[in-house]
């Protein structure tokens, strides 16, 4: 029986769209790679099925034609120091994307 250890945390998540790109790669592909890269944790991409931002354009997905903008977010379940790690990653890129930010607990379940 495995014992799980509760961490404090930051869940921090990134919102853009679908075809958002830095340095020539989509920017979800950035962010995830630079958290991979400095050995940040895991994060995940999740597409929007339908979503309005800062600007006001609604995005959405059409039963016949798929919108191809459509609003994503990135998550990731981080240490505190991690999160400020990514960010001023971000920061420094010079990146343009809204994020959120809250404390989080999470925990490991099963084997490891």
């Amino acid at each position: 029986m495995n014992q799980e250890t509760v961490q404090q945390g930051v869940h921090l998540t990134f919102y853009c769209h679908l075809r958002a790109k830095h340095d020539g790669i989509l920017l979800s592909e950035w962010l995830l790679e630079q958290a991979k890269e400095h050995g940040l944790g895991g994060g995940s991409v999740f597409r929007a099925i339908a979503g309005f931002g800062r600007h006001g354009v609604l995005h959405e997905e059409q039963f016949f034609e798929l919108a191809d903008d459509l609003p994503v977010k990135i998550e990731f379940l981080l240490r505190e120091d991690q999160a400020d790690t990514l960010l001023q990653l971000v920061r420094v890129a010079g990146v343009d994307a809204t994020y959120a930010r809250w404390p989080a607990s999470f925990a490991l379940l099963g084997k490891r």
